[in-house]
């Protein structure tokens, strides 16, 4: 686990193999991740649990932005901190929190987020809304993204209930399709991102009702990417 912290590998060690017990975890895809370099985890998010599920799914450190609510908290900000999570006010266009994104992504750090947003518990992952500040911030620091996807029975999350998470193949801002920077390129790409996360699920597996259509994303702007403000290379 490159540039983890002494206290998260000590909480690794002791943590995350009860994570994968009391979650009954089953890992596909290991080989996928990098040994080395900056990428973003892009998953589907179903339970305040995915954050621990998907760390102990990882070798690496995984860097999770978190609601900034949390850092207010005696303790608990001090214990989140320590694990390299950091604020993100889902109330407005965080700028900061994209900033800080970038730059960890661009030292090599291995960062998680949900595009969807917030939890979508007994939801087919494919009639979702997302946003498109994940192909955007992986353009700027000019690193893949990792598409993951946490699937179990009736896609909410129990104790012992059998929990997959699949880790797709890394895939390149180049390979989304974003050559400039653009808006456009951001929506699009951050559609068909999704969509590999998408390809990974098991619907036959979640047992959940047929969705209306193959794919419905729905693709809404995260910050203001053509504004000054929304620059996050200053």
């Amino acid at each position: 686990m490159s540039k983890s912290n002494g206290f998260y590998r000590t909480m690794y060690a002791i943590f995350a193999g009860a994570v994968r017990f009391f979650y009954n975890i089953r890992v596909e895809g290991s080989e996928n991740e990098p040994a080395e370099g900056g990428f973003l985890i892009c998953s589907n998010h179903i339970s305040n649990a995915d954050v621990v599920i998907v760390a102990a799914s990882f070798r690496r450190q995984v860097r999770f932005l978190a609601k900034a609510e949390l850092f207010k908290i005696p303790l608990l900000k001090q214990l989140i901190t320590a694990l390299g999570a950091f604020p993100v006010d889902r109330g407005r266009a965080d700028v900061g929190a994209v900033k800080k994104t970038i730059e960890l992504l661009s030292e090599g750090e291995c960062v998680g987020m949900y595009p969807q947003g917030h939890r979508q518990p007994g939801i087919d992952p494919r009639e979702t809304r997302i946003k498109n500040g994940a192909a955007m911030m992986i353009y700027r620091a000019s690193v893949p993204a990792l598409p993951v996807l946490i699937q179990t029975k009736g896609m909410r999350i129990k104790p012992f209930r059998r929990t997959i998470v699949r880790i797709g193949k890394p895939v390149t801002p180049g390979e989304l399709g974003m050559n400039e920077g653009t808006s456009a390129e951001y929506a699009r790409a951050s559609a068909r991102l999704f969509e590999m996360v998408c390809d990974m699920y098991d619907p036959a597996a979640a047992a959940l009702p047929a969705a209306a259509g193959v794919l419905n994303v729905t693709v809404q702007d995260a910050i203001p990417v053509n504004s000054d403000e929304g620059d996050a290379n200053e």
